[in-house]
């Protein structure tokens, strides 16, 4: 016999709170959309101010690291929105309420755009790109790229499930739960609830991935995949009558359904025009390469101390000191999650030219393999994060202006039982196909043999992949006839 009861259950869980929603948030965006984050910020919120550079004082903090620095300093990574943040957190009481960069020499903006060596990057790329940084098999990764081929510029799936496991039968020995598993895992990538199949199942994978203890949980997945047209035209009473929420759950789940994107992927819309502004500087000083925020990429903002002694002083009646509170509150979370991005970009950035001090020095040819684990276990972040803070995200160097993401890719082994990475080999390639015989052009296998005589151990199929990335034609088409 069944028996009723009511029973208690203690657990763990991470409550996705406003203030690592916005720190999280600040993570993503390029340095141009900061500004404008931050200037919408300053238009909303009468407790914040821009600090002008004329303000700075010797004292100031120089945002600076050398590659030889390589221990963060103390408090510095442990506070850089941690995956298990707590969502009790009285951030005023832990942390200054002023985040000012450093102020670096720097080069004018034509200087820097003119080494420009970068491109606009869309979502495929993107998806491909964590993709084949995964730990994925050769087979999965096979299914993944075919399942983000059928991923539209909205984020959407335009197969089901079921006709992707049909187009991939016919040359992998594979099930359903196969094609299922890895479609998880792409809708778990940067940015969460793509590869969904509707609008509502997106918004559901976001709520569950950022959600994923809260007591309305079944209701949000009724509301969102199954009612989202009911949402659309605000008919609250019908959401009530068919999910079964009172009113309290209904403004509850409506808040947090609010903070949830009904466009991931709208954030790699292609502009026609894209300009781009470093975030860090790398330079070489005295034999050590040093990593410097550039100050033009975050502008300092600041706490207005005479609104805030307002309160203190008894000025100001209950209500309007209530006001000043909460705009304080919010004020302080906005200025830490700004400093939060500074250190962990700034670390990323550090960790990046501590690795790549070859490349910097010879070239691509020189570059080393690296992929998103090998930062995050060094800095104790997750996967995630690192991903979000290596996307639009960008360091000045002697060599020109590179995307963080440029300095990441898989490796192939070697004879001597090292390793070499992809884009060093696409160096290689490039540099072999320059110096051919324009009138006997080298083939994909005559590519192949010279590299296997390098030590390099690649397939011929992985060359012809690496040319045409490098955008190179085949030999054939290579061939300059007499």
């Amino acid at each position: 016999m069944l028996k009723q009861g009511i029973h208690l259950k203690l657990g763990q869980g991470l409550s996705m709170t406003p203030q690592l929603q916005q720190a999280i948030k600040m993570l993503q965006l390029s340095s141009l959309e900061l500004e404008q984050e931050i200037q919408n910020a300053l238009e909303s919120n009468p407790l914040l101010e821009r600090r002008e550079e004329a303000d700075y004082s010797d004292a100031d903090v120089n945002q600076t690291q050398t590659h030889t620095d390589h221990a963060p300093q103390e408090g510095s990574l442990s506070e850089t929105i941690p995956e298990n943040l707590s969502t009790d957190s009285s951030w005023e009481d832990t942390y200054d309420t002023e985040w000012k960069p450093s102020n670096p020499e720097r080069e004018s903006t034509s200087d820097y755009i003119e080494k420009l060596h970068t491109h606009s990057e869309g979502l495929t790329e993107h998806l491909l790109w964590q993709i084949d940084l995964s730990n994925l098999s050769t087979i999965d990764k096979k299914i993944a790229h075919l399942i983000v081929d059928y991923i539209n510029a909205d984020g959407l799936l335009t197969e089901s499930p079921e006709q992707i496991l049909g187009a991939l039968q016919s040359e992998l020995l594979i099930e359903q739960d196969d094609v299922d598993v890895v479609l998880h895992f792409i809708q778990h990538l940067d940015p969460i609830g793509v590869g969904a199949t509707s609008l509502g199942q997106s918004l559901w994978i976001q709520f569950n991935f950022h959600f994923p203890s809260h007591p309305l949980k079944r209701k949000a997945r009724s509301l969102l995949e199954k009612n989202l047209d009911l949402l659309a035209k605000r008919d609250y009473k019908s959401i009530k009558g068919g999910v079964g929420l009172n009113n309290k759950q209904l403004d509850v789940l409506l808040g947090l359904v609010r903070t949830l994107d009904p466009n991931p992927a709208g954030r790699f819309a292609q502009d026609d025009v894209d300009y781009i502004r470093p975030d860090v500087y790398a330079k070489k000083v005295k034999g050590r390469w040093e990593v410097t925020q550039n100050p033009e990429a975050v502008p300092a903002v600041r706490i207005n101390d005479e609104y805030a002694t307002l309160v203190s002083d008894g000025c100001v009646n209950e209500a309007a000191a209530d006001y000043i509170k909460d705009n304080l509150q919010q004020a302080r979370w906005f200025i830490k999650s700004l400093e939060n991005r500074n250190s962990t970009i700034l670390n990323v950035a550090h960790a990046i030219v501590e690795r790549q001090v070859a490349f910097l020095q010879y070239g691509d040819e020189a570059m080393k393999p690296m992929v998103l684990r090998d930062l995050a276990e060094q800095l104790g972040l997750h996967e995630s994060t690192i991903s979000r803070v290596t996307t639009r995200k960008y360091l000045h160097t002697p060599r020109g202006i590179y995307e963080f993401k440029y300095f990441f890719s898989s490796h192939v082994n070697t004879d001597t039982g090292g390793e070499c990475s992809a884009t060093a080999i696409r160096a290689m390639i490039k540099k072999i196909i320059t110096s051919e015989n324009p009138r006997k052009p080298y083939s994909d296998n005559k590519l192949t043999a010279l590299l296997n005589d390098q030590g390099i151990s690649v397939a011929r199929r992985t060359v012809a992949k690496y040319r045409e990335a490098l955008a190179i034609p085949s030999s054939h088409d290579r061939k300059v006839l007499s």
